[in-house]
């Protein structure tokens, strides 16, 4: 949207959003909730110095928790740790367990295999697949931490399964 509106008018535009606003007529008052998110999202884009860009809360990763209205944390979750979630349970895995040991013992792998009790190698091989669920940047600082929240968060809320499973 700010990238067409900038074409439009010529001049880059920047545009916050909010998560999608239903059942407007039983609930009203969400507009007003929805517009306060799509500020907050503009005044952080102009705060990161991304005038001329366009987002929305879900799109800061955890900074969008905060920004949100609605603080959507099984959808924060599910976003930065779903895939992991979903391949342990349809295979019967320890990836988030040996991704929680991970960041636990100081991204280690020699320490996180005398935590799990496992070879390294077998460290090694979980992180290869986490890796290639997550995307090879996964170990980056920013992203780092957004999966260590979300882990936490995981495990603090009792999410068993993505969103996206549970219907």
């Amino acid at each position: 949207t700010a990238r067409e509106l900038g074409t439009a008018v010529h001049e880059p535009v920047t545009v916050g959003a909010s998560a999608p606003v239903g059942r407007l007529l039983a609930r009203p008052d969400t507009v007003a909730s929805a517009y306060a998110e799509a500020r907050r999202c503009l005044d952080t884009l102009r705060l990161l110095g991304r005038a001329g860009d366009g987002s929305a809360a879900e799109d800061f990763g955890f900074l969008g928790l905060l920004l949100a209205g609605e603080r959507d944390i099984a959808g924060f979750v599910d976003r930065t740790i779903g895939k992991v979630v979903a391949y342990d349970e349809r295979r019967g895995t320890e990836l988030l367990r040996t991704l929680d040991a991970y960041f636990s013992c100081g991204m280690s792998p020699a320490r996180t295999k005398d935590d799990l009790h496992v070879h390294v190698n077998t460290v090694a091989q979980r992180l290869d697949r986490v890796g290639r669920l997550l995307g090879d940047d996964w170990q980056s600082p920013q992203r780092a931490l957004e999966i260590q929240l979300a882990l936490r968060l995981h495990r603090l809320s009792g999410i068993t399964q993505p969103p996206s499973a549970q219907h």
